[in-house]
């Protein structure tokens, strides 16, 4: 169970240990199966409110060359024009605007994504997976947190139709978030 006490502890700014931070994706492929891959270049930052999760703020700025999907070709595909473009948009952003604790352990973080200099308002449910010390003296927070969005919504519209029906990509994607920050001193 966790207290409110623990989330008073909490209060702080933290920064995203990209060693340790996931953020990732999944969409559908040929109908058929899931593709998985991540963002491998991003920083962030976030600061939390104990006593009100509402005054909480976050930050993340993903670098978009960085996709990794572990197929050269696709990924290259998906830097492209008909993805996301990134020569003309290196950069996928959210910036928070509302946080509200929805659960015992669960925020819910509304914000905008930006994606293709698109920017749209989305939410994101974060669990919170707890808190500790780690071996080098860092105080750590942990939270998972998916949301799905519509690719098309950021103008990331390319697709190819298959012979049996449906089409190559899926238009929904799963945007996936393991992450672990550490506490500013």
């Amino acid at each position: 169970m966790t207290t409110t006490t623990e989330f008073n502890q909490l209060t702080g700014d933290y920064t995203l240990d990209t060693a340790h931070t996931r953020i990732g994706f999944v969409a559908r492929h040929a109908m058929v199966t899931k593709v998985r891959g991540a963002f491998n270049e991003f920083e962030g930052t976030f600061y939390v409110d104990g006593d009100d999760p509402s005054r909480s703020t976050a930050k993340v700025v993903i670098q978009a060359a960085s996709i990794d999907t572990r197929n050269e070709q696709r990924d290259g595909h998906l830097r492209t024009n008909d993805f996301l473009e990134i020569d003309t948009y290196p950069e996928i952003t959210f910036t928070s605007t509302a946080v509200e604790q929805v659960s015992e352990t669960t925020f819910r973080v509304t914000g905008d994504l930006t994606i293709k200099d698109v920017t749209r308002p989305i939410s994101i449910d974060f669990e919170y997976e707890g808190a500790a010390v780690d071996p080098f003296g860092n105080a750590r927070v942990g939270f998972e947190g998916s949301v799905v969005i519509n690719r098309k919504d950021f103008n990331v519209t390319w697709n190819a139709p298959l012979e049996a029906g449906g089409v190559l990509v899926s238009e929904k994607v799963t945007l996936e978030f393991e992450v672990s920050a550490i506490k500013s001193a």
